[in-house]
């Protein structure tokens, strides 16, 4: 066994320095495009999620997306087939584990092929921290974090299989900083970030990329009520050097980088898409 696999590698180099030598080759290309490809949403029916399946799709793959609401992932799904891509629609607690489990599978069963999975789906609650109850914690934690690590731990052989694979997962600006009364939000999406770290590094032998994008302040339907008020509005968008809210689309460039075969070589980092607000140190712009 031992010589077999030693026999294996000595042909993987081989061929790497074969790659190497092409004329050119570090000269050519990587593709944004997405043809062939099959991608799973979760938080898929709304907001940044829908915003990235549309990307996606945009881009070329067929789309599964993934929420509890039944109602929204047909509307969603319509839109994805309206671009001419297939769409699965595949509701989906994310704070089971077996129906996390169950959705990949069942994506993968359909399509034949998992080839990115993004890790949208997410909850929050804006409150003082004196006020979170056990279940609060629970309830939090099991759909920002638990459900987005299981299902990349579903996913894993699957992508092997196929020689590799793209995970995205969904992150915050609370990745870098806090505001108050989001705390189990921040320590939900603090988890997530090291869990991109730490999946990307044991990943990488399978050549499957684990990345993260973290929003600052975007207008959608979950901060709907914040941002119709002028006087927050206003209160929130100071500190954006851009000087408006982020909308889903504007996801849509690191979605792709990530997704396609461009980001081969990127693992384990985190884009963020602010406005500036990081840079801007939390000053009036």
């Amino acid at each position: 066994m031992p010589t077999k696999r030693a026999g294996k590698s000595t042909k993987g180099k081989a061929k790497e320095r074969e790659r190497r030598m092409t004329p050119n080759s570090e000269f050519e290309m990587p593709s944004f495009r997405l043809d062939g490809r099959v991608a799973l949403i979760t938080g898929g029916g709304r907001g940044l999620g829908l915003g990235m399946a549309l990307a996606l799709a945009h881009a070329g793959a067929d789309i599964a997306i993934a929420s509890r609401t039944a109602d929204e992932l047909d509307a969603a799904a319509g839109m994805i087939r309206a671009l001419g891509r297939q769409a699965l629609v595949v509701p989906t607690d994310v704070g089971d584990v077996a129906a996390v489990r169950a959705m990949i599978h069942r994506t993968a069963a359909h399509f034949g092929r998992l080839d990115v999975l993004v890790n949208a789906a997410g909850i929050n609650y804006r409150r003082p921290i004196e006020t979170f109850t056990e279940e609060d914690w629970d309830k939090l934690m099991a759909i920002n974090l638990k459900g987005a690590f299981f299902a990349c731990q579903e996913v894993r052989p699957i992508m092997k299989k196929q020689g590799g694979g793209k995970i995205v997962n969904i992150g915050s600006i609370v990745f870098e900083i806090v505001v108050p009364n989001v705390a189990l939000y921040a320590i939900s999406k603090g988890g997530m970030r090291q869990m991109t770290r730490a999946l990307a590094l044991e990943y990488a032998a399978d050549r499957i990329n684990v990345n993260a994008i973290a929003p600052g302040r975007f207008w959608t339907k979950m901060t709907d009520a914040f941002f119709s008020v002028p006087e927050l509005y206003e209160s929130a968008v100071s500190v954006i050097p851009l000087g408006r809210p982020g909308r889903p689309a504007d996801l849509a460039g690191a979605t792709v980088l990530l997704a396609s075969e461009a980001s081969d070589y990127i693992t384990g980092q985190t884009i963020y898409i602010d406005g500036g607000w990081l840079i801007n140190g939390g000053v009036k712009a």
